[in-house]
C-alpha cells in the first residue's frame, strides 16, 4: 500500500504523537505494513500528519519501545515483526485498538492458565510474614473491592517467591485496571470476590496447594465469563 495512503490520516485528538502512534500501530500489526516495510521518513510522516517533526520524532521513540520498528539511524525506520519483538507494553497498547475485544480475552485466557499455579506455589512456600500481610489486605484493611482483589493477588505473587510471577501479575494488574468496571459493577460480582478472598486465605493458611489452585482456577473461570457478558453487553458500564 502506498505510504501516502497508509499515513495520510487526519489527526483529531489533542495529544497528537499518541494518535500518530495508534495509526502506525494499527497499519503494522493489521499487516497492512509488513515486517521489513521502509516507513516514510520523518519530514515526510510530519507532512502527512501536517504536525511539526518533534511530534513525529516521539512517536517514532514510542513506537520503537513497544518494538514495532527498528530505527537504523543513517538510513530510515522499518516495521518489525512484531510476533517476534512484541513485549507486555505492546499487548496492554493493543488493547487500545482492538475493536473486538480480543486482547481482554486472549489476557484473561492467559490469566486462567497461569494464575492458578501460582496460587498453588503461594500456599507451598509462603512465611508467616506473607500470612499476616495476605490478612491485613483481606480482613484489616478497608479496601474497595477493586484494589483488595489486586492487593490479594499482589501479595500471592510475592509469596511464590519467584520472581517471573510477580512481574508478570504486575502486568495482569495494570491491565486489569483498565476493565475492572466490566466485573466489579455487579454486587453478585463483588460478594463472589468476597468469597474468594476469604477461601484463599485458608488454603494459604492451611498450606493446601491444590486447593488453593483450585480456588483460583473458579474464580478466574466465573470471572472470566462475567467479563464476556459485559463485553457483549449484558451489563453497561459504570
Amino acid at each position: 500500500m502506498p505510504a501516502d495512503t497508509v499515513f495520510a490520516q487526519p489527526l483529531t485528538r489533542s495529544r497528537l504523537s499518541e494518535e500518530i502512534v495508534t495509526i502506525i500501530q494499527k497499519q503494522i500489526m493489521s499487516g497492512a505494513v509488513v515486517p521489513g516495510d521502509k516507513l516514510p521518513t520523518e519530514r515526510e510522516l510530519a507532512e502527512s500528519f501536517k504536525v511539526n517533526r518533534a511530534t513525529v520524532r516521539e512517536a517514532l521513540r514510542k513506537l520503537e519501545n513497544l518494538e514495532l520498528i527498528d530505527i537504523r539511524h543513517g538510513d530510515g525506520v522499518y516495521a518489525k515483526n512484531f510476533l517476534e519483538s512484541g513485549n507486555f507494553d505492546l499487548i496492554k497498547a493493543s488493547s487500545t485498538i482492538d475493536e473486538r475485544n480480543e486482547t481482554i480475552l486472549n489476557v484473561l485466557e492467559v490469566r486462567r492458565i497461569t494464575v492458578p499455579e501460582m496460587a498453588c506455589l503461594a500456599a507451598q512456600r509462603r512465611t508467616a510474614a506473607d500470612l499476616a500481610e495476605l490478612e491485613q489486605v483481606i480482613f484489616h484493611q478497608g479496601l474497595a473491592m477493586p484494589e483488595r482483589d489486586i492487593r490479594v493477588h499482589e501479595m500471592i505473587a510475592r509469596a511464590t517467591r519467584n520472581l517471573v510471577y510477580t512481574i508478570m501479575l504486575n502486568f495482569f494488574n495494570r491491565f486489569n485496571r483498565q476493565y475492572y468496571y466490566l466485573y466489579f459493577n455487579s454486587e453478585k460480582n463483588l460478594e463472589r470476590s468476597r468469597k474468594f478472598h476469604s477461601d484463599i486465605f485458608e488454603a494459604i493458611k492451611r498450606r493446601k496447594p491444590a486447593e488453593a489452585r483450585r480456588i483460583m482456577l473458579d474464580v478466574l473461570l466465573y470471572a472470566e465469563e462475567a467479563v464476556k457478558e459485559s463485553l457483549a453487553g449484558n451489563q453497561p458500564r459504570v
